[in-house]
């Protein structure tokens, strides 16, 4: 009787990949009126941000209130999905110690690239579809100003914007590494900057200028910019190119540099006994 051929490592790996994906989906399922509270917390987030746009003719403004409303509604509707694709990640470690798995988690035979990217994975897919149902809604209710949209063009922003902030958000998940007590608070820090001056709800242009210089290594920054070009102004790709080689640079950066510090962070938890479940 002969032994079944080893599967070939990459396969294993995927194999791994679609396990923390799945590992996700049941999670979701398991807090799923959590999951729903979230996504009415960011539809109608979005929609008093595009409400907003709607309410300054009220008080005597004189602009495009149809474009001022679209523009804001892309600002919440990108902000909603980098940033939820951001925590996701960076609540890595947290999510293991509040579900007492990190030791299983970070003790497995996987490789910490699969587990991360098996992460990445279902934070984007999670993150589209919970972007989609709250531009459905907020589609019906309000009268925005995308007739020369190019969709292909916002999308294809989109997902080069989304592989290197999934390097900024591994970056981040190091600190609750560093430190269970104070790691995740100074995550959320972070996500805090990047709101500010990436210029979710208006020009970057109106910031002081050491906020803008933070700007220029926001991956926010570049997909907003990207996005809002394709859809409010219709940028074909080479317009769109001015926004898609910053993030392709920071891509090539961030993703290789955060599993680099990731490794680094996780050895150093493992010497100095904070791989626990308990801060």
């Amino acid at each position: 009787m002969h032994n079944a051929p080893n599967k070939p490592l990459w396969l294993s790996e995927m194999v791994a990949v679609w396990g923390y994906v799945q590992r996700n989906y049941f999670l979701t399922k398991r807090y799923l009126m959590w999951e729903v509270v979230w996504l009415v917390y960011v539809t109608i987030n979005a929609m008093a941000i595009t409400f907003i746009g709607a309410g300054v003719e009220a008080v005597g403004g004189t602009v495009d209130t149809r474009f001022l409303m679209t523009y804001l509604l892309v600002g919440a509707l990108l902000w909603n999905y980098l940033s939820m694709l951001f925590d996701v990640l960076s609540e890595t470690v947290s999510w293991e110690r509040w579900e007492g798995t990190i030791e299983y988690t970070f003790m497995s035979p996987s490789s910490r690239v699969t587990h991360l990217l098996g992460m990445g994975l279902y934070a984007v897919v999670y993150g589209i579809v919970q972007t989609a149902i709250t531009l459905g809604v907020c589609y019906l209710l309000f009268d925005l100003d995308l007739a020369a949209a190019n969709y292909a063009g916002a999308l294809l922003v989109l997902a080069v914007c989304s592989v290197s902030l999934v390097g900024f958000g591994i970056v981040a998940a190091v600190l609750p590494l560093l430190s269970p007590e104070k790691g995740q608070q100074v995550s959320y820090i972070v996500s805090s900057v990047l709101l500010l001056v990436s210029g979710v709800y208006y020009e970057v242009d109106v910031l002081p200028g050491w906020m803008q210089a933070i700007a220029t290594v926001s991956p926010v920054t570049y997909a907003l910019q990207g996005t809002r070009a394709a859809l409010l102004d219709g940028a074909g790709l080479s317009a769109l190119w001015e926004s898609i080689w910053p993030l392709l640079i920071m891509g090539v950066v961030f993703v290789p540099l955060g599993i680099f510090v990731f490794h680094l962070g996780e050895r150093y938890a493992k010497k100095t006994g904070k791989l626990k479940r308990s801060g």
